[in-house]
């Protein structure tokens, strides 16, 4: 079943309204008679994924190739991650990008440099068309993407746009490491640095830009985007010491022209001779052992399409072109991407058939450079397969998507738009791969060539690539319930744990609303997009099973969608030209609702059962008959951009209302009235969503979140007075990008808040705090002892490691700051420390708190993180102490 990426810019660009940071201009109502005001320290918060597990589409997997178990990731709208072969598990590495960046989560291509495996380089953007209002920028790490700097390109880049799985663009001069290559899109050409990165000049020498599009009459600029320069390739074997290699390889956008070549270290290029047309490259891999390049070849750009492909061996030598395609020309439906040698035994080739949807995809190996092929499945005696692995998906059971299809079709499937393939350089037996959803691997491959079945596994943990559309934490029951593009949703009812299944019955391909009766939790409604409907559905217990309801004529989509209080009653807002309806019941008959416009968002009142809200065009819409009939309220709210609102708990007519955009009216608007009258939040400079959670102790006001500007600063921020005063929770090293879909707190843990982001899944907070008090204090003197320490190496290399520490306030006192020393046992030495400010000389090591994690309450913790220095051997410090006493090993 083809599940294509979601792409929030495609759905009508949600993320346009408001995404760059400006100033606010007058508001459209009377503000607080005194301002909001901040606390400039975060709150002491810790950050974690909600487990879901993938998600999204993984278009790339780089492996260095002179370090054993340095993988990483590539997604196309929710950053980078590096492997943690200790863990089994994928490290984030750009969640420090923020609002304004928010682009830079795309990552059009990764390279990890051979000969110092300290390196990474990301080239990120999203999109190439005014859907992204930022340029381009080369990223580099010498830390391994512990921290970047960044060099801004002049133009743009595209990790979701066509072409993406094509690759990879940025390449590391395997012998003068100073220099590498880009190749960009829209008509740029090839990019050139020969200062690690740090500064990019165009190769004027290379005068083919990749003018293919994959459709020039899109005036959206999405499909209509030149594909341009897509991946080069080294041949190391051309190079020595410190030298630069001479004879580079470049594929090109171009069915005419796709394969150049230079054999002067990139002085001058010259087109490959007798090279296929027809076809455009998308990727290029040379095995330099026995001196072939290979190429995978298909009619279009890709991700999701591609009807036809070739693939082709070329002699570096002799500049002989063999057709070594795995099937028939007749039998081929299908474009080949994904390409892969074992650098352990020259020879050994692997492609995959990434757009073929139907049945599977298919994946092909050779052991003998393209002249024989077998394959991961064929027909006993169709439709009956035979395949030469097993799938073993328990840990992420929901990647069979609930189905159960007719043969030869299998659930779950081998995968789809399989563009990222690779066989690990130093195991031939460990090969991965990135699917749509999930990044699948196996540690058995070998046994494909003796027809031995092997098994696949996702090989996921800790890549969390979900877009998040929606989410609700009712009073009981599971303490999240999501709406998810692409995969539809999940009942959490543990967040460490992966769900077992999805939304199903019916399996919306994106829910874009979600709601439950505030006084019987069991009921909830959502909405989603689906081919042929149905386009709404409902749960009696708490989201563990759906069922469909009928839908008016006219729609095309899921909008909005609320429940009553009380779960008797629900109005929905689908897209298309159905308009707003109300039904009682569980949707087997609406009724249009009178005095609304077509498209408005609709909400519910927490308390009275038979009043509903709506919003549309700056103006607020209020229903007393259970949506029958509404009447307009307010207006002069923000009649651009993206604008969300809820109603408070326990509350009648308590309302808060986010958004607007930067060249008009922004902020937060507040409601006690049902929505006759809004006051604008003073000192909130733009807010774009906001929710609510448990009450701090003392309190009586639920607590508020929102994803916000407030004192000139993005974050994500908390209040416990009512919007009076506000603090931030989260810090520069946690931002995530865009943040604005959807937000609320638990209404069962105080201090929880659940964010959505736009490609790095459902984030959640827990503070430490115990009493309700926000901001920073003074770290006064630091506690002793009483303290449990987890000190945890996450990742190791030769001559380097990474560090997380977690320090735990066993007392029965709160910490107002802490000090935490050690000495290291074999000289080890710390570089650079996050979360904490390190002291001390030589293997003598101090951590002293940040100014947003000195408060511990009691049985609270407190983590920080570093890389470090080792020769020898790195064993973990044995004594931890706190104010001059031990602390206990956790």
């Amino acid at each position: 079943m083809r599940r294509p990426r979601f792409l929030a810019g495609l759905a009508g660009l949600a993320l346009t309204g408001g995404l760059l940071a400006g100033a606010l201009p007058a508001g459209a109502a009377e503000p607080d008679a005194a301002p909001a005001r901040t606390q400039a320290a975060a709150a002491s918060y810790s950050w974690k994924n909600v487990r879901v597990d993938g998600g999204g589409f993984v278009p790339g997997l780089v492996f260095n190739r002179t370090e054993k178990n340095l993988l990483y990731a590539r997604t196309d709208i929710g950053g980078a991650y590096r492997w943690d072969q200790a863990g089994s598990a994928w490290v984030p590495l750009l969640d420090h990008i923020g609002w304004d960046d928010w682009g830079h989560t795309g990552v059009v291509s990764l390279a990890s440099d051979t000969a110092d495996p300290d390196r990474v380089y990301a080239a990120v953007g999203t999109y190439t068309n005014d859907w992204d209002p930022g340029t381009g920028a080369v990223l580099r790490s010498a830390d391994r993407g512990a921290t970047w700097q960044r060099a801004d390109l002049p133009f743009k880049l595209g990790g979701n746009m066509p072409g993406r799985g094509m690759g990879e663009r940025l390449a590391v001069d395997p012998h003068d490491n100073r220099i590498l290559y880009l190749g960009a899109p829209s008509g740029n050409g090839l990019w050139r640095s020969t200062d690690s990165g740090a500064t990019w000049a165009k190769v004027t020498s290379f005068t083919n830009p990749g003018g293919y599009q994959q459709d020039p009459s899109d005036t959206s600029g999405y499909n209509s985007d030149e594909q341009g320069i897509v991946w080069v390739t080294f041949d190391e074997s051309t190079g020595a010491g410190a030298t630069a290699t001479k004879t580079i390889y470049v594929g090109v956008g171009d069915k005419e022209n796709a394969v150049y070549r230079s054999t002067d270290a990139g002085a001058t290029w010259t087109r490959l001779a007798g090279q296929p047309t027809g076809y455009l490259a998308h990727k290029g891999v040379l095995d330099a052992g026995n001196g072939y390049l290979y190429l995978a070849y298909s009619d279009t750009a890709g991700p999701y399409d591609g009807g036809k492909g070739k693939v082709y061996r070329y002699a570096t030598a002799t500049g002989e072109w063999k057709d070594i395609t795995p099937v028939a020309e007749a039998d081929t439906y299908h474009g080949f991407s994904g390409l892969t040698v074992d650098r352990q035994h020259p020879g050994t080739v692997m492609v995959s058939a990434y757009s073929s949807w139907w049945p599977d995809t298919q994946l092909f190996r050779t052991t003998d450079s393209g002249t024989t092929w077998t394959r991961a499945w064929d027909y006993s005696a169709y439709p009956t397969r035979s395949n030469r692995y097993t799938m073993d998906v328990s840990s992420v059971p929901w990647l069979t998507w609930g189905g159960d299809p007719a043969p030869p079709e299998q659930a779950p499937k081998l995968g789809w738009m399989t563009e990222a393939l690779e066989i690990d350089p130093f195991d031939s037996d460990r090969m991965l791969y990135g699917t749509g959803a999930t990044v699948y691997g196996t540690t058995e491959l070998t046994r494909w060539d003796t027809n031995t079945n092997f098994t696949i596994r996702p090989m996921v943990k800790g890549l969390e690539e979900t877009a998040v559309l929606d989410l609700v934490s009712p009073p009981s029951g599971a303490p999240l319930i999501s709406a998810l593009g692409d995969v539809g949703g999940f009942r959490h009812t543990d967040l460490g744990a992966v769900p077992p299944m999805m939304f199903t019955a019916p399996n919306f391909t994106s829910t874009t609303s979600l709601d439950y009766a505030e006084t019987k939790p069991d009921v909830l409604v959502r909405s989603g997009h689906l081919d042929g409907g149905p386009r709404v559905a409902f749960s009696t217990d708490n989201g563990a099973h759906w069922f469909a309801g009928q839908e008016p004529a006219g729609v095309t989509g899921g909008g909005t969608v609320a429940a009553a209080a009380d779960g008797g009653r629900f109005v929905w807002s689908p897209e298309g030209t159905a308009g707003v309806h109300a039904a009682t019941g569980y949707g087997t008959s609406w009724t249009p609702s009178a005095g609304i416009p077509a498209g408005a968002t609709v909400e519910s009142d927490r308390v009275d059962p038979k009043t509903f809200y709506g919003f549309h065009g700056g103006t607020f819409y209020a229903s007393a008959d259970g949506g029958l009939t509404f009447t307009a309220k307010a207006t002069g709210l923000p009649a651009k951009g993206n604008v969300r609102f809820k109603a408070v708990p326990g509350r009648k007519g308590d309302i808060w209302l986010a958004g607007g955009a930067p060249d008009a009216a922004y902020g937060l608007w507040h409601s006690t009235d049902g929505g006759a009258t809004f006051t604008k939040v003073s000192g909130v400079d733009q807010a774009d969503a906001v929710g609510f959670g448990k009450a701090a102790p003392n309190a009586s006001y639920p607590a508020l979140y929102s994803s916000a500007k407030i004192g000139g600063v993005r974050g994500i921020f908390r209040s416990t007075d009512a919007g009076a005063t506000w603090v931030r929770v989260n810090d520069d090293a946690h931002q995530w990008g865009w943040t604005g879909a959807t937000i609320t707190g638990d209404p069962r843990v105080y201090g929880r808040v659940y964010v959505a982001t736009n490609g790095r899944g459902i984030i959640y907070g827990d503070t430490s705090e115990t009493g309700g008090g926000d901001g920073g204090t003074d770290p006064g003197t630091p506690p002793a002892g009483a303290c449990k320490v987890a000190y945890r190496i996450t990742n190791q290399w030769q001559g380097g490691f990474q560090a997380d520490v977690t320090v735990t306030n066993t007392s029965a006192t709160a910490w107002t700051g802490w000090t935490l020393g050690w000495t290291f046992p074999a000289g080890q030495t710390v570089g650079q420390m996050w979360n904490a400010t390190p002291a001390g000389t030589g293997s003598a090591v101090t951590a002293k708190n940040a100014g947003w994690n000195g408060a511990v309450a009691a049985g609270g913790s407190a983590s920080f993180g570093f890389t470090g220095s080792w020769t020898g051997s790195n064993p973990v410090p044995a004594v931890f102490t706190l104010g001059g006493a031990t602390c206990s090993a956790a």
